[in-house]
């Protein structure tokens, strides 16, 4: 769904009016309220109806028409049948998404008039079906009004009225306030206005109205009407005064503006950020989300604005921004989606929270199952559950340390044992993850800090003057050679280069470095430990895969290496288990349909022995983490003595919410794939030349080349390379290599990475090269009402999608940063 409008101002106040049901009298409702903010002169009422069915003479807004006359009546479509809006659009052509861009223009019109009051009144129930057979709550929740709520006054009210209320809160609208017409048989008044004040929600009760026949009877109306008007004035703590209950709304909203104002002078004051050099922040630079949906939050303005001030009254108080980091690589399926959403409401119902040592619960159990399957990595046979993604990787690093001391006979308390890894990676905040990398901004000022480890510098993969090719370092140009040009993404994640020479080079480089290490330095290492394709947090490098799955091949097939020179395969010569170091692929970032596939190892044809997965796992709803190890790692911890345990866990392993969340993420993201959503992102970059024959000619040469009795022929996945796509059109990619701000580009499967020249030649995380191009995405440079939140890695900026985004959503996005480069 689109960004739609985010309604709301300081001067005008603007409501959804939802329904229990059909019949209930939220047209009534609507009527007094009209007729009340119309005495006001110096303001408007305006009732919009976004739907209306039936006889002209009979719909809610004629009605509105005839008993306020002072107010400006709107209907966006009229459909003659009486029937459900879904059944009346059938066969019209009109969509969900056309109301709600023609309501959200709508109300943004009326806004520029005068301050005032509007009404939206729905049609039916909460859940009745718009236009495109989505629920009403569920069409309007971009907009997110504050809603008036009416209930049902009938048998069975109670409960009808209940669950709706639960329905529109589990979606994040606020309710406002409610109304009810008064009955004294069933009394359905009396009991809400209990659940009601408890939840400090306003309750008008209105008088029964007339029974109405066909020809209306106006004189009868009127009559109720300055009935309901006068309620009993003497008395307002019945409920059934409405200038009390419009000042009271009044006063909520006023309130809401305050709070809005002062959030990030008090945020300011409490709260210590991540990331964020305080001694450079300010108050207007905090970013006062109010809200969030899809692609979008809905944020403050006054921090965006130039001169520091707050927004013109004809301005709204929100705008949608693009979160363009997908909070932190959470995001993966929208904000607000109501699939997790109730995931997590069904799973907090039915468990809560319960400890998980020595017992297991539904959705743990479904999530290992359905997290293994869609791995497809035969090796992973354990699932490790903790609650984030750096915690998951020391996890990690404790299981295949503990491995290899069982195989190689080493001593486990000894502190020299290392990693090896990749120069410029980072698997998280925590200490003992933070061991794990080379010295950095992010870790060496930390007093504990004491890097474990050898990275190699790597090749990477970057476009340039629209030139795809694999970059070598400096250094190593002797070991590794010349940069390559690639004619595509495709080509450089091929299997038919491992039989080239420069993977001839890799591997002499990768052996000769680890000879060294070991034989001549004496080093001991315990795994390695990888980002398989694109280091994070390092600077958003896409490494050569080749590089990487020839360090892989490498590492397995020289075990006399890491054993102290007496070559030691696995005791059963189990084609899964696993030889040399055991090989850890933090997946945090680049798994589970990151960069287009379940998995991102499978794009480096390695099976790892360990995988950590973890954002994307819930789809950017709860926290949770999964360490996933084979078999043959698992058994290194089994023995009568319980010290030889994993002795790790949390006081919420497993917790059921994220478990029941992250079953119904990876199902979602599954049928995405497999029911053609980003086929036309992956059309996009599909190369017309067919590779079929090379592919199975290369596959041979590899397979020929493979000792017999190797146990590295199963270590490697020889499967075709899955297909290399992005939601970021080829072209767009293309066009900012050739800007002249920009030293490099790539894309892949929902990230978009922007490397920006820097004067100085500084490419590291402290540089501020991508600084002016991150602020000129934050303010809405055209005036088109919304603007692109995004994060800076020194000079590199970065933007992703979220797993659900559309097609037409993701060019305007990229139309907006070719206008940001002014292409």
């Amino acid at each position: 769904m689109a960004h739609g409008c985010a309604a709301f101002w300081r001067h005008v106040q603007v409501y959804g009016i939802f329904g229990a049901n059909t019949g209930v009298g939220k047209t009534i409702f609507s009527t007094l309220l009209c007729r009340n903010a119309a005495k006001d002169v110096k303001e408007s009422v305006w009732y919009l109806k976004p739907v209306s069915t039936g006889p002209l003479d009979e719909a809610d807004d004629r009605h509105v028409q005839n008993f306020a006359p002072n107010a400006h009546v709107q209907k966006i479509f009229q459909f003659d049948d009486a029937v459900s809006p879904h059944i009346a659009a059938f066969r019209r052509n009109i969509t969900d998404e056309s109301v709600l861009s023609k309501l959200a223009k709508q109300i943004q019109d009326n806004a520029q008039e005068r301050p005032g009051t509007m009404l939206v009144e729905t049609a039916g129930g909460v859940h009745s079906p718009g236009p495109g057979s989505t629920s009403q709550a569920s069409l309007l929740r971009p907009l997110r009004l504050p809603i008036l709520f009416v209930a049902d006054w009938r048998l069975g009210g109670i409960s009808t009225s209940i669950s709706s209320y639960e329905s529109l809160h589990m979606r994040g609208f606020d309710i406002a306030g409610a109304a009810i017409i008064k009955d004294d048989k069933y009394q359905n008044h009396d009991y809400l206005h209990r659940f009601f004040q408890e939840r400090d929600i306003p309750l008008l009760k209105m008088p029964m109205p007339p029974e109405q026949s066909t020809s209306e009877d106006a004189s009868t109306m009127l009559k109720y009407y300055a009935t309901a008007e006068s309620g009993t004035s003497t008395d307002q703590g019945d409920g059934s005064n409405i200038q009390a209950f419009r000042d009271t709304l009044k006063q909520k909203h006023v309130k809401r503006v305050e709070r809005l104002e002062t959030m990030a002078s008090k945020a300011y004051q409490n709260i210590w950020y991540p990331f964020t050099q305080h001694k450079t922040l300010s108050e207007k630079s905090l970013n006062v989300i109010d809200s969030a949906s899809g692609d979008y939050f809905r944020t403050y303005r006054h921090q965006n604005d130039p001169a520091g001030q707050n927004p013109p009254r004809n301005v709204p108080l929100l705008r949608s921004t693009f979160d363009g980091s997908a909070s932190w690589w959470t995001q993966g399926l929208g904000h607000g989606n109501e699939s997790l959403t109730a995931a997590a409401a069904y799973a907090a119902g039915r468990y809560g929270h319960v400890m998980f040592a020595s017992g297991v619960h539904e959705p743990a159990l479904s999530l290992s199952e359905r997290l293994l399957e869609i791995l497809g990595n035969p090796r992973l046979q354990r699932i490790f559950y903790s609650d984030n993604g750096s915690t998951a990787m020391e996890v990690a690093v404790k299981m295949a340390l503990k491995a290899t001391c069982r195989r190689h006979n080493l001593t486990e308390n000894s502190g020299a044992m290392e990693i090896i890894g990749l120069q410029n990676s980072y698997h998280g905040d925590t200490i003992g993850a933070m061991d794990m990398s080379e010295p950095s901004v992010f870790n060496k000022q930390v007093p504990w800090y004491s890097g474990r480890g050898f990275w190699f510098d790597s090749p990477i993969v970057k476009m340039r003057y629209g030139k795809w090719m694999v970059e070598k370092p400096e250094t190593l140009r002797k070991q590794l050679g010349d940069h390559t040009e690639h004619q595509s993404l495709s080509a450089v994640f091929d299997l038919s280069r491992d039989a080239t020479d420069e993977a001839a080079q890799y591997e002499k480089y990768i052996k000769s470095t680890l000879e060294r290490l070991t034989n001549d330095e004496k080093r001991t290492f315990g795994a390695l430990v990888m980002e398989p394709v694109v280091l994070g947090a390092g600077g958003m490098i896409l490494v050569d895969p080749l590089f990487q799955r020839t360090l892989s091949k490498v590492v397995r097939d020289s075990s006399e290496l890491f054993s102290g020179g007496r070559a030691k395969l696995s005791s059963d010569m189990n084609e899964l288990n696993w030889n040399g170091l055991p090989i850890v692929a933090d997946e945090v970032f680049t798994g589970l349909y990151r960069l287009g596939h379940p998995s991102s190892s499978s794009l480096i044809h390695v099976q790892p022995d360990i995988s950590v997965h973890a954002k994307l796992l819930t789809g950017g709803l709860v926290p949770l983490a999964a360490t996933v190890a084979s078999e043959s790692v698992f058994e290194a911890s089994l023995s009568p003595n319980k010290a030889d345990a994993l002795l790790h866990g949390h006081s919420y392993t497993a917790h059921p919410v994220g478990c029941a969340v992250a079953n119904e993420s990876l199902k979602e993201m599954t049928e995405f794939d497999q029911n053609g959503r980003w086929d036309a992102f992956k059309s996009d970059w599909t190369s017309s030349k067919p590779l079929v024959r090379e592919l199975k000619s290369a596959f041979q040469d590899i397979a020929n080349n493979v000792a017999p009795g190797n146990t590295a022929t199963s270590s490697f996945d020889l499967s075709p390379t899955p297909p290399i796509w992005s939601v970021w059109s080829a072209q767009f990619v293309s066009d900012l290599s050739h800007a002249s701000q920009v030293d490099s580009i790539w894309a892949l499967g929902s990230v978009l990475s922007i490397s920006l020249k820097d004067r100085e030649g500084n490419s590291s995380y402290t540089s501020d090269a991508a600084k002016i191009l991150q602020q000129n995405l934050l303010e809405d440079l055209h005036g088109e009402g919304w603007n692109v939140h995004s994060r800076v890695l020194g000079n590199v900026l970065y933007l992703m999608t979220s797993q659900t985004s559309e097609e037409k959503e993701v060019r305007k996005w990229e139309t907006r940063v070719r206008q940001a480069l002014e292409l």
